[in-house]
């Protein structure tokens, strides 16, 4: 499993995911989940991805090999897409599609593949955007009322995001909040591991402004997680019932 999590604020967006796959106890492997597709100055779009890795390398793979076609349109290439709508349902509908394909070579084991993913991105002279999809290839869009979107092991980590997050917090705060709810799910489900890979877009920027692979062991986020158990520590021990 996974967890990936976007943040929408009027600063930029944020992005963060972990790279820990596993296919049962013994078998644990690094896969990056975040990708990135940018042409500096006129759009940027960040798609993380969590299920399974069949389905999500295969949607990949085949957007990648839409962007690099000659006869590529703003219908088939999330690059030349008039819109981040349109970006989103292009992803959507090839998702749904390799999903399809791929349940299809299952079926006969009984067996069933699927995977979710988060689109962000800006292109010039639009507004950021933040979407969640569906393996059935529909999706949400992350609103000023709910400025965040997560996939995969989400539960452990959705706490100080719905207490904390707003369109109006900054983005070294946002940072701060999806590093914290991260380390909260590395701490409750072993399925989510190290390394993780974060990345910023600012707004009207159209590129990645900020990009960092944080390792096991990493110093700055070792601190960061023993402060943030030292307060919780602290405010429990002052409640008073």
């Amino acid at each position: 499993m996974t967890y990936c999590v976007g943040l929408l604020l009027n600063e930029g967006i944020v992005c963060l995911s972990d790279t820990r796959t596993n296919a049962g106890l013994d078998n644990i492997s690094i896969y990056r989940k975040m990708f990135t597709f940018e042409e500096p100055g006129e759009r940027v779009i960040v798609i993380m991805t969590a299920g399974s890795l069949s389905v999500s390398q295969t949607t990949i793979a085949q957007l990648r090999e839409a962007i690099e076609d000659r006869e590529a349109t703003g219908e088939t290439s999330i690059m030349l897409a008039p819109t981040m709508l349109k970006v989103a349902e292009i992803v959507g509908n090839r998702l749904a599609a390799v999903r399809l394909e791929i349940d299809e070579k299952l079926s006969a084991a009984q067996q069933g593949a699927t995977a979710s993913m988060i689109v962000a991105g800006q292109r010039k002279g639009g507004a950021m955007r933040l979407f969640l999809i569906y393996p059935e290839g529909n999706f949400i869009e992350a609103t000023e009322d709910t400025p965040f979107l997560q996939i995969g092991e989400h539960k452990y980590g959705k706490p100080i995001l719905d207490r904390v997050v707003k369109p109006t917090t900054s983005i070294q705060d946002a940072q701060k909040a999806v590093l914290l709810s991260m380390d909260s799910t590395l701490r409750s489900n072993l399925s989510v591991g190290m390394p993780l890979d974060l990345c910023v877009i600012e707004s009207d920027a159209c590129q990645v402004t900020m990009r960092r692979r944080i390792e096991a062991g990493d110093p700055q986020f070792r601190a960061m997680s023993e402060a943030w158990s030292n307060a919780l520590r602290e405010g429990f021990s002052q409640i008073v019932i």
